[in-house]
Formats: structure tokens, C-alpha cells, sequence
């Protein structure tokens, strides 16, 4: 009888501990998923219970890798990605990223040939020659910088191409190289100040915790490892195109094609939230055709890239009325 009772009384005592667990699970709210470092812990501290070698090995392994990439992490991408910089940004960062390296594939081709063109490996030219060329193509780059920040609507990646193109055609030239070479400066430095204003935008559109300083930081941790990529790259390709004229260009043409598409891609990717005159046109124009404002998503991709051709906002002063409504 006595062991009847307690019998009864431990059944009982399981029924309410396990009533009272599932009601704690129903009114606690959900865990948050753990990390991929503390679950490797966890894994880690369990093989070490169950004393099972292998487990723990492959644990130490995962930490090793999970430590490197935290590692590249806090090198290449800004603090708290992904929640510091916009939803854009690692889509467009990847096609910058290859655009740099076709871009700097490319410089390196048009260095040989300049450096070719000046008189490097041949005896009949002198120091003197090949310096007043190079100071008169750095002189009258520093004056391309002046003038674009005077003037405005210059295609910066064609005509960074276009400049490289002139570069390596130079040698080709050599009663014009010296002309040849400070047009194609003058072109680069205008390139430069175009592309820095625009990377400022796009810095302040990529940083959402007041970070800029991070994302630019990290931009350029970024471009200069593509830009060593790049030089890498170089060495095994320089010793193929030094005297290969036919080579040199297709793999121009090849790198150009390349560089801009990535561009194109690189732009497209960016989903700009402020108005410029061609995005506010397009809001414009789509507000009176249907009624309602489109957000970002919506106008960016219709946005032209190339000045040509887009369109210009006209404003009628002292229009009718009558025909404000008809339109």
C-alpha cells in the first residue's frame, strides 16, 4: 500500500512539472537563433564531454576559419555590416570591384607602351627628351583638373578608355607622341575629378550610421587589394605583349569591354534616395500619368545614364491654365 501511494504521488508530481514546462514554452517568447561562432562553441565544449577526437578537431577548425573571416571582415567591410551601409552596397562593390581590375589591367598596357614611346630600351633617345614628355603630360593633366571643375557633362569611364586607348597608341605615332600623350593626360585628370565627386555621393548614400569615414576607409582597403590583384596579374602579362602589337590591343578591346559593362552594372546596382533633374523628372512625368508618387526602386533603373540622352524639364512661365489640365 505504501508503495502504491508514493507511486501515485510521483506520477502526479511528472504531470505537473511537464503541464507546468509546456506552458512556460507556450508564454516564454521564441529564442533568437545563435551565432554561427556560439554554435561552434557549443559543438566544440560537446565533443570535449563526450571525448570524441574528431568532433573536437572539426571544431577547431571551424573557429580557425570563423576567426579569419572576422578577420577579412573587419578589414574590407565597414563596422556593423550589413546593417551600417545601404541594401546596394555589396552588389554594387562587386562590380566596382571588377571594373577596377579590368581598368587597371589596362593602365598597365598603356604604361608600357608610354614608357615604350619615351624612349625606354632605346639608345638613340636622351634623359632630357623623355622628361620634358613626361612633365608636359603631368602639366597639362593639372590643367584638365582646372577645367572640369569649371565645366560640366564629360563621360568619366568612356573617356578614361578613351585616354588608355591614345596611350597605347602612341608609340605608334612618334611625330605626335608628345601631343598624343598630354591629350591623354589631360583626359585621365579629368576622369580623376569626376570620379572622386562622384564616390563622395555615393559614400553618403552608402553610409547609414554616420560612418562615412568607415565606408571610405574600407572603399579603399578594397581598391587598393584589387589593385594589387591587378599588378600580380601584370607581371604574367607584360613579358606575352612587349612585342606583341596585335596581342596588346585585343586584350585591350577585351579589358575595355569588360570595364565598362561593369560600370554599367555598378550604376545600375545603386538605388540613390535623393532627387536629381532627370529622377525628378521621371517622378514627375509618372506622378501625372498615374497618379501616384513612385519611390526609389521604381525610378533608378528608368534613370538615363548617358547625358545625351536624356531629357530636358521644361517650365512654361504664364502658361494657361486650360492647357495645364488638357496635359
Amino acid at each position: 500500500g505504501f508503495t502504491t501511494g508514493c507511486s501515485s504521488i510521483l506520477r502526479s508530481a511528472n504531470k505537473s512539472v511537464s503541464s507546468a514546462a509546456s506552458n512556460s514554452r507556450d508564454s516564454c517568447p521564441p529564442v533568437a537563433p545563435r551565432s554561427s561562432w556560439s554554435l561552434a562553441e557549443n559543438a566544440g565544449r560537446l565533443a570535449k564531454i563526450r571525448g570524441d577526437p574528431w568532433a573536437e578537431i572539426g571544431w577547431v577548425r571551424r573557429k580557425k576559419v570563423l576567426t579569419f573571416f572576422s578577420f577579412l571582415q573587419s578589414i574590407f567591410l565597414p563596422q556593423g555590416y550589413p546593417e551600417s551601409v545601404s541594401t546596394d552596397y555589396l552588389a554594387y562593390q562587386f562590380w566596382d570591384t571588377i571594373q577596377a581590375f579590368a581598368s587597371s589591367i589596362t593602365g598597365t598596357l598603356a604604361t608600357q607602351a608610354v614608357l615604350k614611346g619615351v624612349g625606354v630600351g632605346d639608345e638613340t633617345s636622351t634623359v632630357a627628351a623623355a622628361t620634358v614628355t613626361w612633365i608636359l603630360k603631368d602639366g597639362t593633366g593639372m590643367l584638365g583638373r582646372i577645367a572640369f571643375a569649371w565645366s560640366k557633362g564629360l563621360f568619366a569611364d568612356v573617356l578614361n578608355d578613351v585616354a588608355i586607348f591614345m596611350e597605347i597608341v602612341a608609340p605608334a605615332f612618334p611625330g605626335c607622341f608628345t601631343l598624343i600623350v598630354c591629350t591623354s593626360g589631360f583626359f585621365k585628370c579629368i576622369v580623376g575629378v569626376a570620379g572622386g565627386a562622384t564616390r563622395a555621393a555615393l559614400t553618403m548614400h552608402q553610409a547609414r550610421r554616420d560612418n562615412m569615414a568607415d565606408v571610405s576607409a574600407k572603399d579603399g582597403s578594397q581598391e587598393t587589394l584589387v589593385n594589387l590583384a591587378g599588378l600580380l596579374f601584370s607581371l604574367f602579362l607584360i613579358p606575352l605583349v612587349v612585342d606583341n602589337l596585335l596581342l596588346t590591343y585585343a586584350l585591350y578591346a577585351l579589358f575595355t569591354i569588360l570595364h565598362l559593362y561593369a560600370n554599367y552594372q555598378a550604376v545600375r546596382a545603386v538605388c540613390m534616395e535623393t532627387v536629381n533633374r532627370a529622377r525628378l523628372h521621371l517622378v514627375l512625368q509618372h506622378y501625372l500619368k498615374w497618379g501616384e508618387v513612385p519611390g526609389p526602386a521604381v525610378i533608378n533603373p528608368q534613370e538615363p545614364l548617358l547625358l545625351g540622352f536624356r531629357q530636358r524639364l521644361k517650365i512654361t512661365l504664364g502658361a494657361p491654365l486650360h492647357t495645364v489640365a488638357s496635359r
